[in-house]
């Protein structure tokens, strides 16, 4: 993969709990990026060529992940959604289109349904507005081993369930990346993100969201099961599902295929399953990728 670009810059915009940190990069119609659990922006870079064809790219490291603070506090789903509506305004960005992964889609299935008007075009990718009955257990559980487990002790869990063995084994670089992330992040953070997804349960707002939405949803996604995207695909008003065979819970990063059907449903574009279904290798077989970018702190 080339780009044009060497380097995204890094801004930060002040919210009550602290600062919320974003990357930037490209020209074109905004596209923001919301990451996935106890990862950060920096997760997207690997792929994030496929993203700046005609858009403006903004990459919002969550509450308390990556760049952006965290002070200590319990914090929800529609807490991290008002963050990003804070970025917004502060970036003066009236409408956009929105991609979401796993916890980061759980954030913008909350803003589409409350921002209707910020939202131009939706995807969500591997994620839910519900995790079930049992999530709050489960959740809590997921906490605990946060809290209580050594970090490098979780990747090989974390790692099996985010990519395919195929993908591990021509992308290393990619994993590594991914796997950095996840260890730089706080344990408690982790944990208060695994209690807000517990408690998240935004079913009966999928109706209020009037953006054109793609589901897409890895056959082997053991996270977020097909029928949690097939959820999103009929209850969201002009709402889509597609199913990405031979993928994981993060399709989006190992499927140069599941990226290219994004940006297609950003130009307006139907995307049908067929589109999606073989698995591509993220950045170049074989080769692996060493990202041209360079975050450029600024304040």
């Amino acid at each position: 993969m080339t780009t044009d670009a060497t380097e995204m810059e890094r801004g930060y915009v002040e919210v009550p709990s602290g600062r919320i940190s974003y990357l930037r990069a490209g020209q074109g119609h905004p596209l923001v990026l919301l990451h996935s659990l106890a990862l950060a922006a920096e997760m997207w870079i690997p792929v994030l060529d496929d993203f700046l064809d005609g858009f403006e790219v903004i990459a919002i490291d969550l509450r308390g992940h990556g760049k952006s603070s965290y002070d200590g506090a319990d914090f929800s789903i529609e807490d991290l959604s008002g963050d990003v509506r804070l970025v917004m305004d502060s970036l003066d960005v009236k409408k956009a289109h929105f991609l979401g992964l796993s916890m980061g889609g759980c954030v913008a299935i909350n803003f589409a349904a409350v921002n209707p008007s910020y939202v131009d075009r939706l995807a969500l990718c591997d994620t839910t507005a519900w995790y079930g009955p049992d999530a709050p257990t489960a959740w809590q559980a997921r906490a605990n081993t946060a809290l209580t487990k050594p970090r490098f002790m979780q990747i090989p869990f974390q790692v099996d369930r985010w990519f395919g063995e195929r993908f591990r084994r021509i992308e290393p670089r990619v994993v590594s990346r991914v796997v950095a992330i996840f260890l730089g992040t706080a344990p408690e953070v982790h944990a208060k993100a695994c209690l807000a997804l517990g408690a998240f349960d935004d079913r009966a707002l999928l109706p209020l969201i009037a953006a054109p939405t793609l589901a897409i949803t890895g056959e082997d996604d053991d996270a977020t099961p097909a029928q949690m995207g097939e959820l999103l695909g009929s209850e969201i008003p002009n709402g889509r599902f597609v199913l990405a065979k031979g993928l994981r819970h993060f399709a989006v990063i190992e499927s140069s295929n599941v990226r290219a059907a994004v940006t297609q449903h950003f130009r307006g574009v139907i995307v049908d399953e067929a589109a999606v279904s073989d698995q591509v290798a993220c950045c170049g077989a074989g080769g692996g990728h060493t990202s041209k970018f360079s975050p450029k702190e600024e304040g």
